[in-house]
């Protein structure tokens, strides 16, 4: 996170796919208690003792209700949208990476619907046959998009993230 700064001290951060709260807790030290993290999951996210740390528990799939319910704790929009969903794997490669690439579109909607003009977003995806198409899809949304892997992912791992910095509003389906 320190090497890409696209979270700084007072930003609104929202986190789709938070549990088990990884990227929470990190983003929050980030943001100092001027900024906000705001934790979204399928699953209950264990609860932390911050005022400027909230978690809900939704459907991203969902993605009006979802909206309703980020808009419910804040009604500022958001300087980040990071996304670390992951499907349950089926072991079938091509299932899983469509699956990923699915919800990955779907958190860039959310993240389209929340983000403040110019705002951040950080995804992450599976190398396979759907990652050229996202990839050109995202690269269109920010003034600036990179490719990264963080050290803390494993390197015979299929996952990276995409990063797009400079969000840039466009008209949308």
């Amino acid at each position: 996170m320190d090497r890409y700064h696209f979270i700084r001290r007072g930003d609104f951060v929202l986190d789709l796919g938070a549990a088990p709260g990884g990227w929470l807790q990190a983003a929050r030290q980030v943001v100092g208690r001027e900024g906000f993290v705001l934790g979204v999951d399928q699953e209950p996210v264990t609860s932390f003792p911050f005022r400027n740390l909230g978690t809900i528990t939704a459907d991203i799939l969902q993605e009006d209700e979802t909206i309703a319910l980020i808009r419910a704790q804040t009604s500022r929009k958001m300087d980040v949208v990071i996304s670390d969903l992951s499907p349950n794997v089926s072991g079938a490669w091509d299932v899983d990476q469509a699956r990923q690439i699915d919800l990955t579109r779907h958190a860039l909607s959310i993240a389209r619907k929340v983000i403040r003009p110019s705002g951040n977003v950080l995804v992450k995806v599976f190398q396979g046959s759907e990652l050229q198409n996202f990839r050109s899809e995202m690269r269109l949304e920010f003034e600036s998009f990179r490719i990264v892997k963080p050290p803390a992912s494993r390197p015979e791992s299929a996952e990276l993230y995409f990063l797009g910095l400079g969000h840039v509003e466009r008209l949308h389906d």
